[in-house]
């Protein structure tokens, strides 16, 4: 696979921009309902290097990109919140959750928008940025579905484990040690096993594409870019 580049400059900064985003905001909205253990760190930063994983956002992507994988996945260092100094929290858990994907969300519908504004941009750069803008779209929106996945550590488990009842909440957070080898089992090592008796276990890769798929549609939609 020969990488450019030009590849790497149209995919590093919205990269960048979609995880910084996203863990600030958990740590903002986590300051803001009372837990200030990610402000006292200096974690509510849009300084990248603040939340780049050496493993995670740099070595686990590049890896999967290099092997084919059928789905790529990272992550940042997470955002230390002490949800038992939020102000509610188990309530407070859910919001600080949501506070990162939504974030994304949001960052996606303003580059779906930007798209309107790339006639007054300079003709030797108007590439670049569309590029660019194209990326921010599918990263961000990518990121915001894969971390809605109800496995904790992701924020769609800790949603899960603030609104489920107890009967069913208690069990699912004792998973959060073991969620990201849940995810490497499920993601890539099942995938591959199934591809050795010729069978389709890449089932949890085709739901995400299939739903990242129809909220770019959406987005471009509601931004009337279709």
């Amino acid at each position: 696979m020969n990488i450019s580049l030009y590849d790497i400059s149209v995919w590093v900064l919205p990269l960048l921009i979609a995880i910084t985003f996203h863990e600030a905001a958990h740590g903002l909205v986590a300051h803001r309902l009372g837990d200030d253990t990610a402000f006292r760190l200096g974690r509510v930063s849009f300084n990248p290097l603040k939340h780049i994983d050496p493993f995670g956002t740099v070595m686990l992507p590049g890896i999967l990109l290099l092997s084919h994988s059928p789905f790529l996945f990272g992550y940042a260092k997470p955002v230390p919140v002490n949800f038992r100094a939020l102000n509610h929290p188990r309530l407070g858990m859910v919001w600080v959750a949501l506070a990162g994907p939504a974030t994304n969300i949001l960052l996606a519908l303003a580059a779906a928008a930007a798209f309107h504004a790339l006639p007054l941009a300079p003709a030797n750069s108007a590439q670049w940025i569309a590029d660019n803008l194209k990326n921010s779209l599918v990263i961000n929106v990518v990121l915001a579905v894969f971390n809605m996945l109800p496995i904790p550590p992701l924020d769609g488990g800790r949603v899960a484990v603030g609104l489920l009842p107890n009967v069913l909440a208690y069990p699912l957070s004792r998973l959060e040690p073991y969620g990201m080898l849940i995810l490497i089992g499920i993601l890539i090592i099942l995938p591959l096993a199934g591809s050795q008796f010729g069978l389709n276990l890449d089932v949890i890769s085709t739901i995400l594409r299939t739903s990242t798929g129809t909220i770019i549609r959406l987005l471009l939609v509601l931004t009337g870019n279709v």
